[in-house]
Order: C-alpha cells, then structure tokens, then sequence
C-alpha cells in the first residue's frame, strides 16, 4: 500500500476516571490543549497535498460513535478546519458556490471536502463483538502480548483492580486474533480515494 505513516501520537485526554494520577503514571492532556496541536498538522498535512488523511484511535474508542475526548478534540479540530482551508482557498460562500452544486455527489462517493480527513477506531465494531475490549484486562494484555511482548511482564501481575482480574487469562494467540481483525480493518479504511 502507498502510505505515509506518521509517528504515534501516545497522549490524550485520559482523564483521571480509572485512577488518580498521583503515584499512577497516568498522563492526562486535556482536549482543549489536543486541538490547537491536531489544527497544525492537519493544517500542515493539507498544505502539503494531502487529501486521503486517517486517524486511528485506540483509547477510550469503545464509544466511538458517540465520542470520547481525544477522539472529539482531533474529529473537532479536523472539521473546524477544513472549514477555514476551504474558505481561504476559495473565498466565503465556497460551499454555495456554482462549482460545489455537486457536493452531494462528492460526499456519496467518499470525495468531499469533509472526507480528507477521517477517524477511525483501531477495533471496528464487529472485532468488538468478537473480542474482549477492556482496560489492563484480557484483551488488552492478549492485545500487548501480541503486538508489543516486551511490555507485557506477567510476573507484576495484580488482580486487586477489578478491571485486570481477568488479565490472569491473557494469551499470545488471543491476542493475535484480535491483531488479524485489526490488519484486516486497516486494509480495509487505508484505501486509495
């Protein structure tokens, strides 16, 4: 696949729901300060020419239809944008213009403005319904075990946060079967406009 692939962006607004961060090491940015930050490189990305632009987000994407906040800072800041690109490029009344009377048609077919960038959970709603999403439980640990098993130390193992008491289960081969649905996904939303 022709692709450009920037870094992992690791932080977002995690809040502070599952633990307090003091002792915790949890790192919380609030989406206020995520979207001047998505603003610029989106900004940047359509300055250079691109047009096929996906974001892929993990964290708290369980609600992904209704939102989280990272998700909604980056999906809010994309949208806002694309609305001041537009109008700087084509001038106020862009959308109403003559030469947007087929927007409708651009939209269907997946080539309007508002689709140069889009968001997307990393698990699709079916790998979700086949596969455990949870918090330091057994599909996320199974989900580490397979893409990143040198992060996973199950000597450290702790049940006393009910949500990782079913981490004692976690396995490679569960884990792959999630990383297979997910490949397939990514496949599938990475494609060519």
């Amino acid at each position: 696949m022709d692709v450009v692939i920037l870094p992992p962006f690791y932080y977002g607004a995690a809040s502070y729901a599952v633990a307090p961060a003091e002792r915790n090491g949890s790192v919380h940015v609030s989406s206020e300060q995520l979207m001047p930050l998505a603003r610029g490189l989106f900004t940047s990305l359509l300055k250079i020419g691109f047009r096929n632009i996906h974001g892929i987000i993990h964290h708290q994407s369980e609600n992904f239809a209704a939102g989280m906040p990272t998700d909604l800072a980056f999906k809010s800041a994309a949208r806002q944008l694309i609305f001041d690109y537009m109008e700087a490029e084509r001038g106020e009344g862009w959308w109403g213009s003559e030469e947007m009377q087929d927007y409708y048609a651009q939209h269907d077919s997946g080539t309007d403005p508002f689709s140069w960038i889009s968001f997307h959970p990393l698990m699709s709603d079916a790998i979700i319904q086949e596969y455990d999403f949870d918090h330091a439980g057994i599909g996320e640990t199974s989900l580490m075990m397979s893409l990143c098993p040198e992060g996973v130390d199950m000597t450290r193992f702790d049940d006393s946060p009910w949500y990782c008491r079913s981490a004692r289960d976690s396995t490679k081969a569960y884990g792959d079967t999630a990383t297979n649905g997910i490949m397939e996904h990514l496949r599938t939303i990475l494609r060519p406009k």
